[in-house]
């Protein structure tokens, strides 16, 4: 009897790893090219981090567009999930009889309003988005959260939104950042600026060469774009992950705390520039002192309170001579 248990334990181990193996292999599940959605950092558990990610979203999400609908296979799938727990585990037959169903429902989960992806980088989730707005729907519950300053997450860390994608060569980001950002700095639009640059697993794009470029393109736009570094009215937020780029233009970067769950929520009259420690857990690497102009056309300057790192990556705000 117990052979036949630990073959049937066997069994079903070599079933789920296959079955692991082909996901991942598959690469519907990770971030690529051309995606809308949100990043997601965490401290740790990325698991709880995508539970409340999911609730705070839909939260959100169903005040501005209305509650999801779901296809009638949909709602037979979640009725069915409570009943699918009380199956013996042990059973290879039952596990295979769950990933046929699973594989099954995999093209309506696609059209599913958020879908958690794999990032490529530890301690960041992303949450792709299909007919939101990601910034506009970040934006909103960063509004809501520093309004009422009740906490609503626990693990999660910093929500970024990002609104476009393309692949991370200095090349291939010139070509799809000049129309992207013309919405906002082109001519007769203009406006104050930061940039705000990440890189993660990733060697294909030199931050300084990035920052180059994308001054560059803000500059030709139009002349009365001016940086500012105390309160600007957008902020370029550039986030590399192996070979993506992930870019957004937001607002409120300062005012919201760097779009920081935890930050955000605390009372108006505490020192922003004290980081608190969840923060530096996920931040230990941001270069934060201020350092002399150079005669480069960019030169590094960073926000105020946190101390600077030898390591990269980085996460500065650039600043133009």
């Amino acid at each position: 009897m117990a052979a036949v248990q630990e073959s049937k334990k066997r069994s079903r181990k070599q079933y789920t790893n296959h079955a692991a193996k082909k996901q991942r292999g598959g690469g519907a599940r990770e971030l690529e090219v051309g995606m809308q959605g949100i990043l997601i950092t965490c401290n740790m558990n990325q698991r709880k981090c995508t539970a409340e990610a999911y609730s705070l979203l839909n939260e959100y999400a169903d005040k501005l567009y209305g509650p999801e609908k779901f296809t009638e296979e949909e709602e037979e799938e979640r009725n069915s999930d409570e009943e699918e727990k009380e199956e013996d585990d042990d059973d290879a037959e039952a596990a295979l009889k769950k990933e046929v169903k699973q594989i099954r429902s995999s093209t309506a989960k696609k059209q599913r309003r958020f879908l958690a992806m794999e990032s490529g980088a530890n301690n960041v989730v992303f949450v792709r988005t299909l007919n939101i707005d990601p910034n506009k729907l970040v934006h909103h519950i960063l509004q809501d959260l520093h309004t009422t300053k009740k906490k609503k997450s626990r693990v999660i860390l910093r929500m970024l939104p990002v609104s476009g994608t393309c692949k991370a060569f200095i090349e291939e980001m010139e070509k799809y950042l000049g129309p992207f950002l013309e919405s906002w700095f082109k001519a007769p639009n203009q406006g104050t600026f930061q940039i705000v640059f990440k890189a993660r697993n990733s060697s294909h794009a030199k931050r300084d060469e990035v920052i180059k470029v994308l001054a560059g393109l803000v500059g030709n736009m139009n002349p009365k774009n001016k940086v500012d570094l105390t309160n600007p009215e957008y902020t370029i937020i550039v986030e590399i992950i192996k070979n993506v780029c992930c870019v957004s233009v937001v607002r409120d970067y300062v005012l919201f705390r760097k779009f920081n769950l935890q930050e955000v929520v605390k009372n108006d009259r505490e020192p922003e520039d004290l980081p608190s420690r969840v923060e530096n857990c996920e931040e230990g690497k941001e270069e934060s002192a201020k350092e002399t102009e150079s005669k480069s056309p960019c030169s590094e300057e960073c926000s105020a309170g946190t101390p600077k790192q030898e390591s990269t990556p980085t996460d500065d705000p650039i600043k133009l001579e």
